[in-house]
C-alpha cells in the first residue's frame, strides 16, 4: 500500500520590517500662514499703505493661507497628539476665516465698533493664555504670542475708540502686528530648516526638558546579497 504524501512548500522568508513612518511637522505651514497674513494686514493697519484696495490681497491671504492652510495644519496637529499646536493653529485659522468674512461687511455697514472691540479683546485673552502655555514650548513661540496679545489689545482699544478706520492706537497695534509676524516667520523658517537639515541651524529656544530638533531616520538603500 502506497502512502500518499504531500510536500509542503518551502517556508518563505518574511520581508524585512519597514521602519516606522515619521509624519511631517505641520507647524511650519501654520506659522508661515499666520506670519504672512498678519504682516500684510498689520502694514495696512499702520497706514503705511493707503491704497483703496490694499485690503484685498490681505483678505485673500486670510482666506486661503492664514485661514484654510493654518486650520488644516491644526487638524494634523490633532492627529499628532499635539494639543497646543492643534488649539493654536485651529483657532487662529478660524480667526482669519472669520476676519475674511467680517472685514468687508464692517467696511460697508459700519456702526459696530464696540462689537469689533469685544471681538478683538476676546482674541487677546485667548492669546494671553496660549502665551502661558507657550512657556513650555519655545522662546520663539512665546515671543510671538506675547506680541500678539499686545497687538490684539491695542487693536481692541482702537476699535472701541473710533471703530474700523485706522486710529493712532490701531496704528501702534499694527506695528506690534508687524513684529508678531516677523517672529512667527522666524519660527516657521527655523522649524522647517532645522527639520530639513536634521540639526539646529536656527535656534528657537525649546522649553521642554529634553526637547531637541526632530530628525528623520535615515533609510539606507537595500543591498543585494
Amino acid at each position: 500500500m502506497n502512502e500518499e504524501t504531500t510536500s509542503l512548500p518551502p517556508e518563505q522568508p518574511h520581508p524585512p520590517a519597514l521602519p516606522p513612518t515619521v509624519p511631517g511637522d505641520p507647524a511650519p505651514l501654520g506659522l508661515a500662514g499666520f506670519a504672512l497674513t498678519i504682516l500684510l494686514l498689520s502694514i495696512i493697519n499702520t497706514n503705511l499703505l493707503q491704497e483703496t484696495a490694499a485690503v484685498i490681497p490681505g483678505l485673500a491671504l486670510a482666506l486661503f493661507y492664514g485661514g484654510l492652510a493654518q486650520f488644516i495644519a491644526g487638524l494634523f496637529e490633532f492627529r499628532r497628539g499635539n494639543t497646543f499646536g492643534a488649539t493654536a493653529f485651529g483657532s487662529y485659522g478660524a480667526f482669519w476665516l472669520s476676519y475674511w468674512w467680517l472685514a468687508p461687511r464692517l467696511e460697508v455697514v459700519g456702526g459696530a465698533h464696540n462689537a469689533l472691540g469685544l471681538f478683538l479683546l476676546g482674541w487677546g485673552i485667548f492669546s494671553a493664555f496660549m502665551a502661558v502655555a507657550a512657556l513650555r514650548v519655545s522662546l520663539a513661540v512665546l515671543a510671538m504670542l506675547v506680541l500678539l496679545t499686545i497687538t490684539f489689545v491695542l487693536l481692541a482699544i482702537g476699535a472701541f475708540q473710533t471703530g474700523f478706520p485706522p486710529h493712532t492706537v490701531t496704528e501702534v497695534g499694527g506695528w506690534f502686528g508687524i513684529a508678531t509676524g516677523l517672529v512667527a516667520w522666524y519660527a516657521a523658517a527655523a522649524t522647517v530648516i532645522n527639520d530639513t537639515h536634521g540639526r539646529t541651524v536656527l535656534p528657537i529656544g525649546p522649553r521642554r526638558p529634553g526637547q531637541t530638533t526632530r530628525t528623520r531616520p535615515h533609510n539606507p538603500a537595500p543591498t543585494a546579497e
